[in-house]
């Protein structure tokens, strides 16, 4: 493969670009906000109906700052595996094309938040305790999390990725018996993810 030019645009990109579903601001908002309902009443819903506590939520400096590294961790090598990796980029190219290009700058606190509070309350929230709390539940939750993530065969390698990168949440959250960590770097990784996409789409742009 041919490198680009810095200020050309990859042929696949525009491919993308000319078949991506067309979303506005409200709708990836709404989406969004319904989505994280959903997935926050299935976590409570799931831990009512077994009686299994959820992994506990409290604010601790240092599980922030785990979270807070591994975001940013995640966030850098998400951006160099997007630069490097083609299947990769062109799994990711169309679901960022359609839910990011709508959103403006401020909206992509909640890009971060949304995502990143209810999935963690479900996936290692719920999920991990129900599962046995061990390394068993952590391979099964992030395999699901990861299938979450590809809406068709094309996007294989971003679900490997999701599933990589779950299995790093709940590695933490077992270490640290706090879901703080996980969030925290789910909110991180989904937030910078986004400012550095559009960064980078505005920089070809000009």
């Amino acid at each position: 493969m041919s490198p680009e030019s810095p200020n050309q645009e990859p042929k696949e990109q525009k491919t993308n670009r000319d078949t991506s579903i067309i979303l506005s601001r409200s709708q990836v908002l709404i989406a969004m906000a319904v989505t994280a309902v959903i997935l926050f009443a299935i976590s409570k819903g799931w831990t009512y109906v077994t009686g299994v506590a959820m992994v506990s939520l409290y604010w601790d400096n240092q599980h922030a700052a785990m979270g807070v590294g591994i975001g940013l961790g995640v966030a850098l090598l998400s951006s160099l595996l997007y630069d490097l990796w083609e299947s990769y980029r062109l799994a990711a190219q169309e679901y960022l094309e359609m839910v990011i290009t709508p959103l403006v700058p401020l909206d992509l606190v909640w890009l971060g938040l949304l995502p990143g509070l209810s999935e963690e309350m479900l996936f290692r929230g719920a999920a991990l305790p129900n599962l046995g709390m061990n390394g068993i539940a952590v391979i099964i939750t992030s395999i699901v999390f990861g299938l979450l993530h590809m809406a068709s065969i094309k996007y294989f390698s971003y679900a490997f990725w999701a599933i990589a990168v779950g299995m790093m949440f709940g590695a933490v959250t077992i270490y640290t018996d706090n879901l703080l960590t996980a969030i925290v770097a789910h909110t991180l990784t989904n937030t910078l993810s986004g400012v550095i996409w559009k960064w980078k789409h505005r920089s070809l742009a000009s």
